[in-house]
């Protein structure tokens, strides 16, 4: 084991999304001619001690390099019921759960937010007044509350950040782009548009 490896954290990829603004699996997209899941599964096993693959359902082709997998417990849940999944699966008393579509995902912006306050709940970023819950760290007292959540039918994942029983921390964009990374690490592709972005040459990119 690499004495970088995170072992009090669980990296948690979920995999499970319909992928209905795309119009095609998303978890087959190539980025620069590499797989955006092969690469985001990479790079969890080499950060974190654990890393576990949540789905919605089998799928044969998907190759997870030995990672337990676990599928939904809540079914058609959303993001929400990946992250449910993750929490409960995970041997860690954290997780860092990540969406399969972030292309750019960096490991020094990972560990930033495993590290900057290991007494948190949730440690997530709010960027241009949008909270990015699929690259964030959760703790195990969160499940209960995202259970609560999906039994009322809200699947909104930020609304568990408004929760007075948990400690939660928020990063702002100066922050985590004093990492001298940038806030690429969040980027996500939702459409064919985001895909084609993804793929231009740096220079061509905003």
């Amino acid at each position: 084991m690499s004495e970088r490896t995170l072992v009090d954290v669980t990296g948690v990829l979920i995999a499970g999304g319909k992928s209905l603004r795309m119009g095609r699996d998303k978890r087959f997209l190539k980025v620069n001619g590499e797989s955006v899941f092969d690469r985001t599964l990479s790079l969890l096993m080499d950060t974190f001690v654990e890393t576990v693959v949540v789905l919605a359902e089998p799928i044969e082709s998907l190759e997870v390099r030995g990672c337990r997998v676990v599928y939904d417990v809540i079914p058609n849940a959303g993001s929400l019921g990946g992250l449910y999944t993750g929490l409960l699966a995970a041997s860690q008393p954290r997780i860092f759960a990540v969406a399969c579509d972030m292309p750019f995902l960096h490991a020094e912006v990972i560990r930033y937010m495993v590290s900057c306050d290991e007494t948190a709940d949730v440690v997530v970023a709010e960027l241009e007044g949008q909270f990015q819950p699929m690259h964030a760290v959760y703790s195990k007292r969160c499940a209960e509350f995202l259970k609560a959540m999906a039994e009322r039918q809200n699947l909104k994942i930020q609304t568990l950040y408004r929760s007075e029983a948990l400690r939660v921390a928020v990063l702002g964009a100066n922050a985590l782009s004093s990492l001298g990374v940038g806030l690429r690490s969040f980027q996500n592709i939702n459409t064919p548009e985001d895909l084609a972005l993804a793929n231009a040459p740096i220079s061509d990119k905003p």
